[in-house]
């Protein structure tokens, strides 16, 4: 069963606000709280992360605008309906410029409530994609499919699953670039909370001093440049996966408060006083060695104890070498951008299958990337993966302007793409219209690259 949403119903009206809630708890996709009074709606706010509130505007002391303000100050992803009469429609109007998504005036037809909660809840979910998007820009996302039909890695994959269907806190143990968040993903997805949001967070790429804020929100003047209160990731993961990255990594002054909050799904932002209670499943992965890390004294072991009630370890490329064919395959058409289909040698594969992969799917990933870049035919062979991979004597690749011995060390991939430009430019005799149709790109494209790398081309 899917997670359910937190609804919030806040009317001074007690008949009314017992027949909303009476009507969407009767259903199992909300759990549904009520509030009487403005003062109390924001006590509840303080304590709970909503999905959506449903917000009357005249009420005695607090009113439901001021409880729209602090719900847009306090808790921005939380979507606020004002409940209204049509005498009141004016001011409705008003609080949509305010942030509230949508009135609704008396009296309230059922299916028209339902319609709107469930639109409310779309653009949360539309407000948190763009949030994750702007905090993981240079994390890969959108991408999670799983290549490889090796025995250990089906072990994996059917671990995985297994594990998904339980909340328990799952620990991926994997070298660097073995795909844990692809398997921290496969469990998000095949578990109950697939309606919800993942979010990844890469505890090594954040500084200590940031983490905390990231994870846990900060109030308004916590700290300087703290202009506006900002929710935190475990918030924006409500009732979805929180996916830890390195974990490994995170310092011993967050390691008691990370385990606090594993321990009753309770924090505090920053700056702030009031507890807060959310509900989402952790996921962790790292390449260290947690054990030996709390010998050494660098990581608590009752946090250990409590990340790891199961643990899965990815296996390297070494030790699922079968896969190297098909991952390859996979590769080689994600990166090809031209038109026509390539291939991969046999010789080509005969090479990938010898190395040992220290950089694991990562570095096959790297080096393909850079060889589809080099080919100039439909073929992937060993001449393109030469800067790599060294067998006897190679013989210089002459490429107009540019040469690549057959040991140029480590090229970048935008020195690659020049030379293969410059390649495909000869080929096709400097007709840019044919040389961007080969490389499947625009021609305003192609003569950017061409301005960019200073070639000297004819016009």
């Amino acid at each position: 069963m899917a997670k359910k949403f937190n609804l919030l119903i806040v009317d001074d009206e007690e008949s009314l606000r017992t027949i909303l809630e009476t009507e969407l708890a009767e259903t199992d996709e909300f759990t549904v709280d009520t509030a009487s009074d403005g003062g109390q709606a924001i006590n509840q706010i303080q304590a709970k992360v909503y999905d959506v509130v449903l917000l009357d505007i005249r009420m005695p002391r607090v009113s439901g605008l001021e409880v729209l303000k602090f719900i847009q100050e306090y808790s921005p992803t939380t979507q606020v309906i004002i409940l209204t009469n049509y005498a009141d429609v004016k001011t409705a109007i008003q609080t949509i410029k305010l942030g509230a998504y949508d009135f609704l005036a008396k009296p309230y037809d059922i299916d028209e409530i339902f319609n709107t909660i469930h639109r409310a809840i779309e653009r949360k979910q539309l407000f948190i994609d763009n949030k994750l998007m702007k905090n993981e820009l240079t994390r890969r996302t959108g991408n999670f499919e799983l290549v490889g039909q090796s025995p250990v890695f089906l072990k994996l994959v059917e671990s995985a699953t297994r594990f998904a269907e339980s909340d328990s806190f799952v620990l991926i143990q994997g070298a660097s670039g073995t795909g844990k968040e692809l398997i921290a993903n496969l469990i998000h997805r095949r578990s109950t909370r697939n309606n919800r949001p993942f979010v990844a967070v890469n505890c090594a790429s954040i500084p200590d001093t940031l983490l905390e804020s990231e994870l846990f929100g900060h109030e308004k003047g916590a700290f300087t440049n703290a202009y506006v209160t900002k929710q935190g990731l475990v918030e924006v993961a409500n009732g979805g996966t929180l996916f830890l990255d390195e974990v490994g990594d995170i310092s011993p002054a967050i390691q008691p408060k990370l385990l606090r909050f594993l321990e009753t799904g309770e924090f505090r932002r920053v700056g702030g006083t009031n507890l807060l209670s959310v509900d989402v499943r952790v996921v962790t992965a790292t390449n260290k060695d947690l054990r030996a890390e709390v010998a050494a004294g660098k990581f608590r072991e009752d946090l250990l104890y409590r990340l790891n009630v199961v643990t899965l370890r990815v296996p390297t490329l070494k030790e699922r070498k079968e896969d190297i064919p098909i991952l390859a395959d996979f590769f080689i058409a994600r990166k090809n951008k031209s038109k026509t289909p390539k291939t991969l040698s046999a010789g080509a594969c005969d090479l990938l299958m010898a190395h040992d992969w220290p950089g694991n799917v990562r570095e096959l990933e790297h080096v393909l990337e850079g060889a589809v870049l080099l080919a100039s035919g439909d073929v992937v062979d060993e001449t393109d993966l030469s800067m790599y991979f060294h067998r006897g004597e190679k013989p210089t690749m002459h490429t107009g302007s540019t040469e690549l011995p057959a040991d140029p060390g480590c090229l970048s991939l935008e020195d690659l793409e020049k030379i293969h430009i410059e390649r495909v430019l000869r080929q096709f005799n400097y007709s840019r219209a044919r040389t961007a149709d080969a490389l499947g790109i625009s021609k305003k494209t192609l003569y950017l690259k061409i301005k960019r790398y200073g070639m000297k081309v004819a016009d």
